[in-house]
């Protein structure tokens, strides 16, 4: 299975993908009613996309005796082909996808009979494991289905890969994007040019997933140098937790980056980068090292209406001490980043 041409423009484009939330009863089961509710904001909110099964949806969906996997994506494709067909908009739809070989395809051809676009490929089950093993991991994938590599930060299970790795994923010939979101510029700087010298830049779609460092990743030009030629690329879209909050907002950045990025000062943009920094800082709890990252997101949504609660399917998580006070903070501090109005005005519909 390939890209097609329109979804593949859409992901050079750029795009606002959030990463998907899972709305939970306060017994711990799925609330399918506020499940839809959640894809339905995103999609009316602008977004270009949809990211389930990913680690902001919680990977203990996957474990035997929840095996929610399948149906978080059944619910979000079903409401991507409502959408559809009520506006003649087709959203990028992309699947998380784990663990070693054998269970990252049979994922992949899931997410593929369920006519996502793409798959997000996590290598965390592959914690010491060398380049060779890897490839051919991602290699076995990439024959089932389009493939965004995905460089996850190690405080949530991610781990180092050097620029050789890089730039031997960039030339998998099915990998159309890499979301990049190891909160670590060096680390940054060497997906980039692990892609162009790939010899496939024009190829791949880069995404930022660095949540600490969103606006700065959108306004960056990279120059790298390869090869007696200086190669100009952008990260061009954003794949985010924290887009899974104040998603309206988000496509307005975006839309904002693309139109005005030259005609602003850059005092302008550096001052908004820290402030949507410092509103992350709080919502992924980075004071304890991310251990609140998926329930800060929680309790956003939370006060908004489109969730009932915070609970999560690990019953031993939940806010830590003073996320709720840092959460305030930043919701005084800078009101205009959120879009309460927006959902307000939506919600009762979206929850029919």
């Amino acid at each position: 299975m390939e890209l097609n041409l329109a979804k593949k423009n859409m992901l050079h484009a750029g795009m606002v993908i959030p990463a998907h939330p899972l709305a939970l009863t306060k017994s711990r089961k799925l609330d399918e009613r506020r499940q839809r509710a959640l894809t339905r904001y995103y999609l009316e909110a602008g977004a270009g996309g949809l990211a389930v099964g990913v680690h902001t949806t919680q990977f203990e969906i996957r474990n035997p005796g929840i095996d929610l996997y399948r149906p978080v994506l059944e619910l979000a494709r079903e409401e991507a082909d409502n959408f559809f067909r009520a506006t003649g908009y087709d959203a990028f739809r992309v699947a998380g996808v784990i663990g070693k070989t054998r269970q990252a395809v049979a994922e992949a051809e899931m997410a593929k009979d369920l006519q996502y676009d793409a798959v997000l490929l996590g290598l965390a089950a592959f914690s010491g494991a060398g380049n060779t093993e890897i490839i051919a991991h991602c290699k076995e994938v990439a024959r089932v289905i389009p493939v965004i590599g995905f460089y996850l930060q190690k405080a949530v299970g991610g781990r180092y890969f050097d620029v050789d790795f890089w730039r031997e994923f960039a030339g998998i010939e099915n990998v159309v994007a890499i979301k990049i979101a190891p909160f670590n510029r060096y680390c940054t700087f060497d997906v980039v040019r692990g892609v162009v010298e790939s010899g496939r830049a024009g190829d791949i779609a880069l995404y930022t997933g660095n949540d600490d460092n969103i606006v700065v990743d959108l306004l960056a030009d990279y120059q790298i140098q390869y090869k007696n030629k200086v190669h100009n690329i952008n990260i061009t879209g954003g794949l985010l937790g924290h887009w899974a909050v104040w998603a309206q907002r988000a496509v307005t950045l975006l839309k904002d980056i693309k139109t005005n990025r030259d005609s602003k000062r850059t005092g302008e943009w550096l001052a908004l980068a820290n402030q949507i920094t410092d509103a992350n800082a709080a919502f992924f709890d980075a004071a304890n090292n991310f251990k609140g990252c998926i329930v800060g997101l929680h309790e956003v949504l939370r006060r908004q209406g489109l969730l009932d609660g915070v609970w999560t399917l690990n019953k031993n998580e939940g806010l830590t001490r003073g996320q709720l006070q840092e959460i305030d903070r930043v919701y005084a501090s800078y009101p205009q980043l959120n879009d309460d109005a927006f959902v307000k005005e939506n919600l009762d519909k979206w929850l029919r």
